[in-house]
């Protein structure tokens, strides 16, 4: 297997992070958050690394998200992939997702232009016209209509056959080796919908499991239900 190029690095610790960052405070870096049970991260890494091929100038971290959660954690990293291009310590985009050309524009956009980008200019996609909003009542009622689309719903992260955390893909797993049917919803599509279930549900993260349009619980709680046999008396 070919050598990867000298830019390019595999992070091994948060001081292994902070020593490569810090090399060069002026230099474009490219974080990659990556795992590897998550196929997305599989065809973006290839990405990642041509890029590091064609810009020999570009710093490229190879981030494995749980394995070195404090740096996630430190970046707000929610799930994979997720890119985050910095110079030095300045953040100038993220890119969340398998989007190849938004991360390739993204790369090209911040190695072309001097050093002394806005760095809000290339984040800044903010529409011209904000939709209407949504009153709190209408919100609640598009959730209780969500959380009742099914038996068993699951608001996740990602989608069943590709999660983008690891709460995510174990909760799925779980279900699936109950013999649980169950409808998803992709929480990170609808940021109403995350915030609005967090409030609805008094649970502060996700996943959140909902049997007869009741909220059950996150992994910790499904998982001790699988255990004591309870949540197969629920769903009988």
């Amino acid at each position: 297997m070919a050598m990867p190029p000298a830019n390019f690095h595999e992070v091994l610790s948060a001081e292994h992070f902070q020593t490569l960052l810090s090399e060069d405070l002026k230099r474009v870096s490219l974080i990659n958050f990556w795992a590897p049970w998550a196929a997305p991260c599989k065809q973006m890494n290839e990405v990642v690394l041509e890029l590091a091929k064609k810009y020999p100038q570009l710093l490229v971290l190879q981030v494995e998200a749980e394995t070195q959660s404090d740096i996630s954690e430190s970046f707000e990293v929610e799930a994979v992939p997720t890119f985050v291009v910095l110079q030095g310590h300045t953040l100038l985009g993220r890119i969340a997702g398998a989007d190849a050309p938004a991360l390739t524009d993204a790369i090209a956009t911040h190695l072309r232009v001097p050093s002394s980008i806005n760095p809000q200019s290339q984040t800044d996609r903010s529409p011209a016209a904000a939709a209407p909003e949504e009153s709190q009542e209408e919100l609640n009622q598009r959730l209780h209509k969500l959380m009742t689309q099914d038996k068993v719903v699951l608001f996740m992260k990602g989608y069943p056959d590709q999660p983008r955390c690891g709460f995510s893909r174990r909760i799925v797993d779980l279900l699936r080796t109950q013999g649980v049917e169950f409808s998803s919803f992709d929480i990170l599509s609808d940021e109403s919908v995350r915030q609005g279930l967090k409030v609805l549900n008094n649970w502060p993260t996700f996943p959140q499991l909902i049997i007869n349009g009741e909220f059950v619980g996150g992994l910790d709680v499904v998982k001790e239900m699988a255990d004591n046999g309870e949540l197969k008396e629920m769903l009988a």
